[in-house]
């Protein structure tokens, strides 16, 4: 493709783009775009026109469009970087999580540097051999577990909520069986309702 049928595609209101699902694809096409036009070689005013021509197909803004050009400048080529992420290793398995919360359940959760010397003495004492991770966790470690969902969990207990039978704006006379008191009579206010002024009225007998 010509400078002249990219100017060309510019200008055309018809929207046009690069058919690509895949970043790979897209790089690749962009790579391939820049090398069929020499990129190295145009001027100013070229490298501008080249610069919105791949903007407009690949759909990218233009500080992704410079990122690609500038990677092309110093390979070659385009190709999407892999991820740099550093991995790090596990060091507590879930049974080594779900121990420190056995132990803070029999223990009433103590303070961290108790619970570390409680773990500790289980390998080195006791010889449990569950324990061999967990007698050189640190204090700052135990709290972490602690708000972890595998410590979490086993120690939650759900209790469902009891339905309770409350009697409200109940009318019927009182008992006093006989007893001295004061016959106690409650309003209360529930609203307008087609101009007309709604209320419950209850009475107690109150020794």
């Amino acid at each position: 493709m010509s400078l002249d049928d990219i100017r060309a595609v510019l200008q055309a209101s018809e929207s046009v783009h690069f058919e690509g699902e895949k970043k790979e694809e897209v790089y690749a096409w962009v790579g391939a775009c820049l090398g069929e036009q020499n990129w190295v070689t145009l001027g100013r005013t070229a490298r501008g026109l080249v610069r919105r021509y791949l903007e407009k197909m690949t759909g990218l803004s233009r500080a992704q469009i410079t990122r690609l050009i500038t990677r092309y400048g110093q390979s070659g080529e385009v190709r999407a970087k892999r991820s740099q992420r550093r991995c790090f290793s596990t060091v507590y398995t879930p049974e080594d999580v779900l121990l420190p919360a056995t132990v803070d359940e029999a223990h009433e959760t103590l303070s961290g540097p108790a619970t570390q010397k409680i773990l500790q003495r289980q390998f080195y004492d006791f010889r449990d051999q569950r324990f061999p991770r967990l007698a050189g966790i640190s204090v700052a470690q135990i709290y972490r577990l602690r708000k972890s969902l595998g410590y979490r969990k086993p120690r939650v207990v759900y209790q469902g909520t009891h339905a309770v039978q409350v009697a409200i704006g109940e009318r019927r006379a009182p008992r006093p069986e006989g007893r001295p008191g004061y016959l106690r009579v409650d309003t209360v206010h529930q609203g307008d309702r087609d101009g007309v002024r709604e209320s419950i009225t209850s009475m107690r007998w109150t020794m």
